[in-house]
């Protein structure tokens, strides 16, 4: 028809094809003897074909020998162009050329595994390479790769699909012939593989040539999704396939029956511009001796021409623009299918320049956070006529559990413990991480069955150092690993980590010193000497005044001058102890004394209790303030055994001579207690959850100082890629955020002793207790107040006006007074002074 329509259209031209026929009988070995018969006995001058890229693999090798242009409308195999053979013409678009495409849609709902699902051969191969490279720079991950050959018994492949059942990942990329992937999916529909939550995808190797598959096939992919070449329509096409229904009314044409007419005419429209001259054949070999078949083609004198015209050929075609760029067809454009029932129906369009839209003529989406799949693609059924997403990955039902690595620890087993049931002999796991994580567990949105193996030697100790343990789930011991394993950045490099569900650090810890000297002088420090001497100004002072408005009307306060000293001294100190004998009985003497009563009583009500304190609290004081003064000191330190801290020490500079380890928290109390005179340590370093605990337990005696090193927190450790991880994340936040994650860290976090606070909340749970001496200031304002009525009742006594009361003078002719009452007789009678002091009265 090709040939036909072209030489219809162009009667004009010189040259015509001819067609030689030549049959490969669906065998590589046949279409190399087809071409070879071909080649020698008809000299044909190019081939049209061969239909598969395993066929043309030999057909390559033989039109370079004999340069012969090889024109494959069908052979898309990219391991094709690893021939470099100019005489190579692709009228088709390779296989890689849509892995952007499925590498978009993959990108789109964001999913991060995939098992691609090939034939075994070169032409399901030929896509892996460029397949691989796309998808981990979107960091997807191929876990498996399920290879199922051309002749595959029903057995076979469903042996193969029960495996890709039995594993987590739910997305497939499907590249193969559309007769194997018939079979596959009518297999996958009995087995259960095309219910809801599963993810099919396939090439256009198959969606393509849908049109040979049978209407049983067909159903059995209902909400599979495909990459199909897109064929721009035109009056052109549509005629012809008018044309052909009427001509072949059973048989259906696709893609590569159009590239086939457009690859005919390239032939045709290249033949006619390299002319008629010199289409012979020369012979390179000796004819006098043996020679094999491919060493007696020769030389086609006429492919060179042939070779420059048919590159140099544009035309549009029936499958759109024709032109080949480096041997081959360039595609722009792919569309993106969904098969529905027994038919397909158009979702969007993949486009080199726009990506994934839903029409050609749409402004492209931006792939930002904000943006959704229906920006991109129109409404999707998937397979089990689910419409909701699926997650890309499930927990498999074949009862398989999560193999979760748990470390096997000796000390700080409050975080994680591993025990032995001695009855059953079967392992019991419990501690903080491990009820955080059942408490995970029950927040996830699906269910996760699971079983803990502890990271053990036969011998039962601990397997190793943490590192180690990460590393089994990177080798596949483990899938996975839950307990205190810190969230680091060269263990990241080779696991992935959920977000952390409790704050880290490195903390360093010192044992704590009394500050505080008591000696035979303590009695003074809790007033400054300021104080002291004010206060024993203020004595003299109120005693001196109070003698003053005193000593004219009070006998008490008269006498020789030697004892009118003593009463000054006597009556201003006697106040801080008892009230003085003397009585006062001038006004302002009382107010005075009133006044200075008060002062004293704060005074010393404020020195004992200062006093007290300072006898019986402590002042305690690190002996290390920091990480480098240990290091400046040369002070050995100990780190908790099998964590990362070692590692860091070593970085800031540590010697290995002065770094000890210990294992349980009693360990760490007794280096401490050493310290590094005795063999012990001046500091340690722990974890903050670990640190914790410590100080929950030895608070009075140790502090923290500092916390040189920052780090996330733990995390539970998955193989990179793992969908797990997303998930746990999430479910991490929604425990972290219910009233569940207090809970647990009171339970488990409780002190050991009630007065230690916990570190968190209090990261200074010992602080240094700060004996304040009393000073002037404190007492400034009664000091004042005490001056001030001393200034105004002497003024008021040295007035006349003020002073001069015959109540005064009565007083002093009173015979009551208690001097008068001291020089009385001592020998009268008892009853005579009984009489007296009721005379008094």
């Amino acid at each position: 028809m090709s040939l036909a329509d072209f030489y219809s259209s162009r009667p004009q031209f010189r040259t015509r094809l001819v067609v030689n026929v030549g049959d490969s009988k669906k065998d590589v070995v046949g279409a190399a003897i087809a071409a070879l018969d071909l080649i020698k006995n008809k000299q044909v001058k190019a081939i049209l074909g061969p239909w598969t890229s395993m066929q043309a693999h030999f057909l390559i090798e033989i039109g370079q020998k004999s340069q012969v242009p090889i024109v494959s409308f069908s052979a898309t195999s990219p391991f094709l162009n690893s021939l470099r053979s100019p005489y190579f013409f692709r009228a088709t678009y390779e296989d890689s050329s849509q892995v952007e495409a499925i590498k978009g849609f993959i990108k789109l709902f964001g999913w991060r595994e995939v098992v691609p699902v090939y034939i075994d051969n070169t032409f399901g191969e030929g896509i892996m390479p460029r397949l691989t490279d796309a998808l981990q720079d979107i960091n997807v991950r191929i876990p498996y790769r399920s290879v199922i050959a051309l002749n595959a018994t029903d057995q076979e492949i469903s042996v193969e699909l029960l495996k890709m059942m039995n594993r987590p990942t739910r997305v497939f990329i499907v590249h193969m012939y559309a007769s194997l992937a018939s079979r596959v999916f009518i297999k996958a529909k009995e087995i259960g593989l095309m219910k809801a939550g599963y993810v099919w995808i396939l090439t256009n190797g198959v969606i393509d040539d849908l049109s040979s598959i049978n209407e049983t096939g067909i159903e059995a992919m209902d909400g599979v999704l495909g990459i199909k070449t897109y064929i721009q329509k035109s009056q052109d096409l549509e005629k012809f396939i008018s044309r052909w229904r009427k001509i072949f009314p059973r048989l259906e044409l696709n893609v590569y029956g159009l590239w086939a007419y457009d690859g005919t005419t390239a032939l045709a429209m290249a033949i006619e511009e390299a002319g008629i001259n010199n289409m012979t054949f020369s012979n390179v070999v000796d004819t006098g001796r043996n020679v094999s078949e491919l060493e007696a083609l020769g030389l086609s004198q006429f492919g060179p021409k042939l070779l420059e015209t048919l590159s140099k050929v544009q035309f549009r075609g029936l499958g759109g623009d024709f032109h080949f760029v480096n041997g081959q067809l360039q595609p722009s454009v792919f569309e993106i299918v969904n098969m529905i029932g027994t038919g397909e129906k158009t979702i969007g369009f993949w486009t080199e320049g726009n990506g994934l839209v839903k029409q050609l003529d749409q402004q492209p989406s931006s792939m930002s956070a904000l943006s959704t799949w229906q920006d991109h693609l129109k409404q999707i059924i998937w397979p089990g006529e689910a419409d909701s997403i699926p997650k890309g990955w499930e927990i498999p039902t074949n009862g398989k559990k999560l193999r979760i690595g748990v470390p096997k620890k000796i000390g700080f087993t409050d975080l994680v413990k591993v025990t032995r049931d001695p009855i059953t002999n079967s392992t019991i796991v419990t501690g903080f991480c491990i009820d955080f994580f059942e408490a995970v567990i029950q927040a996830m949105p699906y269910d996760v069955s699971y079983e803990f193996i502890p990271f053990e030697k036969p011998d039962g100790k601990a397997g190793g150092s943490y590192n180690e343990l990460v590393y089994q789930v990177y080798l596949g011991r483990y899938d996975a690993v839950v307990g205190d394993t810190t969230v680091l950045a060269n263990r990241s490099s080779y696991v992935d980590f959920t977000f952390p569900f409790i704050k880290s650090g490195v903390g360093l810890i010192v044992s704590m010193t009394d500050a505080v000297k008591r000696d035979s002088v303590s009695l003074v420090k809790p007033l400054s000497w300021k104080l002291w001497l004010t206060s024993f100004f203020s004595f003299f002072l109120v005693g001196c005044t109070v003698w003053v408005l005193e000593h004219t009307v009070n006998p008490d306060f008269r006498g020789p001058k030697r004892f009118q000293a003593s009463t000054i001294c006597w009556f201003a100190f006697s106040t801080m102890v008892f009230a003085p004998r003397e009585r006062v009985f001038s006004f302002w003497a009382r107010a005075l004394v009133i006044t200075w009563y008060f002062l004293v009583l704060v005074l010393t009500q404020s020195y004992t209790a200062s006093l007290a304190s300072l006898l019986t609290s402590q002042q305690l004081n690190p002996t290390i303030t920091s990480m480098r003064s240990l290091l400046d000191k040369g002070e050995s330190v100990g780190y908790q055994r099998t964590s990362f801290i070692l590692g860091k020490l070593k970085e800031e500079g540590f010697p290995k001579s002065r770094l000890v380890p210990f294992d349980t928290a009693e360990e760490c109390d007794e280096l401490l207690s050493k310290g590094t005179k005795k063999g012990g340590v001046a500091g340690a370093f722990l974890e903050i959850p670990y640190l914790r605990l410590f100080l929950g337990q030895f608070c009075n005696t140790y502090k923290m100082v500092e916390e040189p090193f920052n780090v996330d927190g733990f995390g539970f450790v998955f193989p990179i890629g793992s969908p797990l991880v997303a998930d746990f994340s999430r479910a991490i936040l929604k425990v972290a955020e219910s009233p569940k994650a207090m809970e647990l860290e009171r339970a488990w976090f409780k002190k050991k002793e009630q007065r230690c606070p916990d570190p968190i909340t209090n990261p200074d749970p010992n602080p240094s207790f700060t004996s304040r001496q009393l000073g002037v200031d404190s007492f400034l304002v009664m000091f004042i107040a005490v001056l001030v009525v001393c200034v105004i009742a002497l003024t008021y006594h040295f007035l006349p006006k003020f002073y001069n009361d015959s109540y005064l003078d009565r007083v002093e002719k009173n015979p009551c007074s208690s001097s008068q009452q001291t020089r009385k007789d001592s020998n009268k009678a008892t009853n005579q002074a009984q009489v007296h002091d009721q005379d008094c009265l």
